[in-house]
């Protein structure tokens, strides 16, 4: 920015707020390995216990040897990197609120997680075992008023058929499908007094069985084939570091800058703790 086109330009010390999206996708996972990551490519091995077979006993009789416990090994890797770089020029520090720069910050965190968000909706999506799935993208269901909470009773039936622990379950609906919610009698949500006391973060109501959340990062394609995700933190795990926050002073100009690199990684361990519905707008 140049001094000649500074000078005449007012600056306010009120800085705008940004229309956000909520991200939910992460808190829905759990975060059991993440003490275990060290660096940017790290591999946790994760060791799940088989089944222990029963048998009949008979007196007098010996037992059979004890079997070898075996189970399937998996592993988390932290494949995923994203930085952040950006200036504040001294001339624009100069004039506007002494918070620009924090500001900045938040911006840049904000950034962060929705890339992440929708990398942890995508990696749910594309993972569900095809047992659990409703509709597909070849003939999505399109929800009513009428059905859209009996979807969602669906979709807790599969979870519940996989044998998934009822505590604890969660769907991420899109704004469209909690529209057709708030119009049937039975769903919990806008109004109630739990309601207003979680708003924030995505969490709207309950249904079905399920505590709701709603997000703009559920996945879709161009606005069709929404995937309405349900299950439980034992889905899956993700883990992260932040590896470098840096300031410095940009040698070629006069600004003050910022930099940070963020290593992640999550993996959808039991498929079958996962359901989705696949669906489009009316």
């Amino acid at each position: 920015m140049s001094i000649q086109n500074f000078i005449p330009t007012i600056w306010s010390a009120r800085l705008l707020n940004h229309l956000d999206k909520s991200h939910v996708y992460l808190n829905l996972l759990n975060r059991d390995y993440e003490g275990e990551i060290k660096n940017f490519g790290d591999t946790v091995k994760i060791n799940q216990v088989g089944d222990v077979s029963i048998k009949d006993y008979t007196k007098g009789t010996d037992i059979d040897a004890p079997e070898d416990i075996t189970g399937e090994q998996q592993e988390l890797k932290i494949d995923q990197a994203k930085y952040f770089n950006f200036a504040v020029d001294d001339v624009d520090n100069a004039q506007t609120n002494p918070k620009l720069m924090d500001k900045a910050m938040q911006r840049a965190a904000y950034a962060m997680n929705d890339v992440v968000d929708a990398f942890a909706a995508n990696l749910l999506a594309i993972n569900v075992h095809a047992d659990n799935a409703i509709g597909t993208n070849e003939a999505p269901i399109v929800p009513t008023k009428a059905d859209a909470y009996d979807y969602l009773v669906d979709l807790n039936t599969k979870l519940t058929e996989a044998n998934v622990a009822k505590m604890g379950r969660w769907v991420v609906i899109p704004a469209f499908y909690h529209g057709l919610l708030l119009k049937d009698d039975r769903f919990v949500g806008n109004g109630t007094d739990y309601n207003q006391a979680i708003l924030e973060g995505g969490e709207v109501g309950k249904a079905a069985g399920f505590t709701v959340y709603v997000s703009n990062n559920v996945p879709h394609t161009e606005g069709t084939k929404y995937k309405v995700i349900a299950g439980t933190t034992e889905a899956g795990s993700y883990a992260e570091q932040i590896l470098n926050t840096e300031a410095y002073r940009p040698e070629k100009r006069f600004s003050d800058a910022v930099k940070g690199l963020h290593t992640y990684g999550a993996k959808v361990l039991q498929s079958k703790c996962i359901a989705v519905l696949t669906c489009n707008k009316a």
